[in-house]
Formats: C-alpha cells, sequence, structure tokens
C-alpha cells in the first residue's frame, strides 16, 4: 500500500526533515483554501528549500 510505505519513509527520517514534511503536507492541504495560507507556508518553507535549492549541484540544473 502506497499509504504506509510513505508512513515508514517519513518515520525513519530525522525529527527535523520530518517537521519539514509535516509543514508540506499542510502546505498542500490548504493551498486552495486561503491564498494568503499559501503565500504564508511559501514562506514558511523556503528555508528548508533553500538548501536544495542553492547549491552547486543545482546550480547546473539552472544553467539548463
Amino acid at each position: 500500500m502506497q499509504e504506509e510505505l510513505l508512513i515508514q519513509k517519513i518515520r525513519r527520517l530525522p525529527p527535523e526533515k520530518a517537521a519539514e514534511v509535516e509543514d508540506f503536507v499542510d502546505f498542500l492541504f490548504y493551498r486552495n483554501d486561503d491564498p494568503q495560507l499559501v503565500k504564508a507556508a511559501a514562506k514558511i518553507s523556503e528555508s528548508a528549500f533553500r538548501k536544495a535549492w542553492d547549491n552547486p549541484e543545482d546550480a547546473e540544473y539552472d544553467r539548463l
């Protein structure tokens, strides 16, 4: 079952990463309900995603 596999993966994450997953899931859940909430969730997520976006490996994709 896909749901159980996802739950198992989340349980293996360190607490700070699990918190990021929770923030993202909240964002997905509420993004269509309240535009201001969408902006707030995106702002909160920036710091979590900055590490993934701003790195030398990602820079290669930016140049495509």
